[in-house]
């Protein structure tokens, strides 16, 4: 945990000459300003300030000035930039000319979630799963729709071409302080998974932001394109976003997941928040009914087979898409209503739900079944509307709407 004392000593010792201020948009897609070393102070005591109009969801042009205030616990190096001359990077809160937070910071909702869950006797950890695929790219560095490697699930080399590329990555995130778990070829062609380690829920949503980024300079570096889309390749498994959450206190548990089960319908648009997002639901291991069971990959939440620290349940159907300060907060603010209502948890659906016949399946609640419907299901969610902003739901609709 740096203070600012700590970074500015370490950027004037260590030859640092350019900051990246990052954020997030209401998307989670993270966008930075650099700055020369010479500004931060100026930065740690007034911000900087940025066009808040050019930013999806962050207003218009009537009020369009916000600042960034880095915070000095998230420094980093990049370590793919020159070693004379250091780049390094912080992520920033986001705040209004009078000082005040800007509402739809999506870091500033999360720290609001995890401080809700603290005033309800509630600390957990959170880590994820992330699948992304690699793709070819074309003479001009452009994409293609070729997938890098015809491999399948823990295929090794030469049949998966992604293993170098994940080590690549997962050793820079390692040179980052950002530990991965484990990672291998998922079912799809060219698609790869890495894991991460739990850790507290504001630097885990930190990681994975960390993560997609220099997952994309590393296939860049490499002449490859990585797509964290949820359904890149048509007849092939989508990319998921798997969320484990660990309680402290392990008797809140089944309540807290009884929380999240009765509420998921209304958080879904924010956990799968493209349109494209509901191809994926529903096949190839990726959830459509709202069920829980232990160790079974048909179900919305999986109870893993593991037990001591490791022990902790899994949230099957986010996709990497996902803002995941949005998707981390909602997730903890729908199990804290679990646990203050003193939910009980259904019974657990103990059976195969991708070949089960419809006598069975007819009977089961069902996730949105796509966007617009996904929509309105938030519209009339009382999660939603005590926690986020009110026009969150109006942005969401205005990026993702058709053109007429």
């Amino acid at each position: 945990m740096y203070s600012k004392n700590d970074v500015s000593n370490y950027i004037k010792s260590e030859d640092v000459k350019f900051i990246k201020l990052a954020f997030c948009d209401i998307f989670g897609v993270q966008k930075n300003i650099s700055v020369i070393a010479d500004e931060l102070d100026r930065a740690f005591e007034h911000g900087i300030s940025f066009d808040a109009s050019a930013i999806r969801g962050f207003g218009d042009e009537a009020k369009s000035d916000l600042f960034l205030f880095p915070d000095p616990s998230t420094i980093e190096v990049l370590p793919w930039r020159p070693s004379q001359g250091k780049v390094v990077r912080m992520i920033c809160d986001i705040k209004k000319p009078d000082g005040t937070p800007f509402e739809t910071d999506t870091r500033y909702i999360l720290k609001n979630a995890v401080s809700c869950a603290k005033e309800n006797g509630i600390e957990l950890n959170i880590g994820a799963e992330f699948e992304f695929y690699l793709f070819k790219t074309d003479d001009e560095g452009e994409p293609t729709d070729v997938p890098f490697d015809n491999a399948g699930y823990f295929d090794i080399a030469p049949f998966d071409r992604g293993e170098n590329v994940r080590r690549e990555i997962c050793l820079t995130l390692e040179d980052m302080e950002i530990y991965p778990e484990s990672s291998h070829h998922e079912e799809g062609p060219g698609q790869n998974e890495i894991d991460f380690k739990y850790s507290a829920p504001l630097s885990s949503a930190d990681n994975a932001v960390t993560f997609k980024s220099v997952t994309q300079a590393i296939a860049a570096k490499n002449g490859l394109y990585a797509s964290f889309m949820p359904k890149p390749v048509k007849n092939s498994s989508g990319n998921g976003m798997h969320i484990n959450i660990s309680l402290n206190d392990k008797s809140k548990t089944d309540s807290f997941i009884a929380g999240i089960l009765e509420n998921i319908s209304g958080i879904t648009v924010f956990l799968n928040p493209l349109p494209e997002s509901y191809e994926r639901l529903g096949s190839k291991k990726a959830p459509l009914y709202i069920t829980w069971a232990e160790g079974n990959r048909s179900q919305l939440i999986r109870i893993p087979a593991e037990t001591s620290e490791r022990s902790r349940f899994e949230v099957r159907s986010p996709d990497p898409m996902a803002n995941p300060y949005l998707a981390y907060a909602l997730l903890i603010y729908a199990g804290v209503d679990g646990v203050i209502n003193n939910k009980k948890l259904c019974k657990p659906c103990n059976i195969n739900l991708y070949n089960a016949g419809k006598s069975v399946t007819e009977k089961l609640s069902v996730l949105p079944k796509n966007f617009d419907e996904a929509i309105k299901c938030a519209e009339n969610s009382i999660i939603v509307k005590k926690y986020l902003p009110e026009n969150i739901i109006d942005i969401l609709k205005k990026y993702n709407s058709k053109p007429e």
